[in-house]
């Protein structure tokens, strides 16, 4: 396994050649991570009668909490740290290369939205920024840097500043992204209201203890009426993760062609679909993982849509202290 095969992961272009680089990097995960590779074994799975992705087991993204999960030889240049709260054990990610997180940025990033010279790119994200090792802070600062202009950045809790900022992108010719986190913006949304009709919000979820938890479309109603915009885009991305879907309105989410999105059966974690209208756990290829693991079953609900696209319900309501004893002890 070397850096050629994070070119070809990258140029994976159809459903064939994501199928021939998952099976490969099944494998090599299967061989070269300790953990999962005893998650397999201990499942009763031989690798070599693996024919089909249907086939992968995904581990469950607990572990990420309990074991290093690591592929192959070397240290990492990285390790990514989740949130969590106060008492509850971190997952933690170790990033092998991070040209490799950032090439997954970078790419996806430009196919949804285009360059990011053509924005100035605002965080919201002061539960984040407060702390070391997050991924989201790793993945805005990178955008903020692409950028190249100077009206981008970190804004904390200074409305004022975010908004002369904004106003100042405006005359520079320059289109807003805001990226913040969901109770940061609504804290927005309540003293600041503001009309950025030509801007776009984005909001990557999660109200971390400070606000009473509300479903996606309350959320984005209240974001929609106080800035004057259309839709909320949405990003899904987890600390386990080292690629994102973006959403463009309606919480409907879309995968970069190396990371794909599954709906496993709520009561047989083996059993997963890509069908329309199936809903269930969320499961995710994603190919960037390479020197981690690229097969998790999340805690997260979700259902798949006709035209590819799949939505996030929720989580399930013990997903902070499920997990997998297979491998304690």
């Amino acid at each position: 396994m070397n850096l050629s095969l994070a070119d070809e992961i990258f140029a994976v272009n159809s459903p064939e050649s994501f199928e021939e680089r998952a099976l490969g990097i099944f494998r090599f995960q299967a061989a070269e991570c300790q953990v999962y590779g005893e998650f397999v074994r201990l499942l009763g799975i031989h690798p070599d009668t693996v024919r089909s992705v249907s086939s992968i087991p995904f581990m469950p993204v607990t572990f990420f909490r309990d074991h290093l999960i690591i592929s192959g030889e070397g240290e990492p240049e990285k390790i990514f740290l989740s949130s969590g709260t106060t008492g509850m054990r971190q997952s933690r990610h170790p990033v092998k290369r991070l040209s490799i997180y950032n090439k997954s940025l970078e790419q996806s990033f430009r196919k949804f939205y285009g360059e990011p010279a053509e924005y100035a790119i605002m965080g919201l994200l002061p539960s984040y920024i407060e702390r070391e090792g997050s991924s989201l802070i790793y993945m805005v600062k990178r955008l903020v840097e692409l950028s190249g202009n100077p009206f981008g950045g970190f804004f904390h809790g200074n409305h004022k500043a975010l908004l002369r900022s904004v106003e100042e992108a405006r005359r520079a010719g320059k289109r807003v992204l805001l990226i913040g986190v969901s109770f940061a913006l609504l804290e927005l949304a309540e003293q600041q209201p503001f009309d950025l009709a030509d801007a776009i919000i984005m909001e990557t979820g999660g109200m971390k203890g400070r606000r009473k938890e509300m479903i996606r479309e309350e959320l984005h109603a209240i974001l929609k009426a106080s800035f004057n915009v259309s839709s909320v885009h949405s990003e899904y991305g987890m600390t386990e993760l080292l690629s994102q879907a973006y959403s463009n309105g309606d919480g409907l989410f879309n995968t970069p062609p190396w990371m794909k999105v599954l709906i496993r059966d709520s009561h047989d974690p083996s059993s997963h679909t890509t069908e329309a209208g199936s809903s269930g756990g969320i499961s995710v290829i994603d190919l960037a993982n390479i020197y981690s693991c690229s097969f998790i079953a999340t805690s997260d609900l979700g259902r798949m849509h006709s035209d590819g696209t799949f939505e996030v319900l929720g989580r399930f309501d013990d997903a902070d202290i499920r997990g997998c004893n297979l491998l304690i002890g």
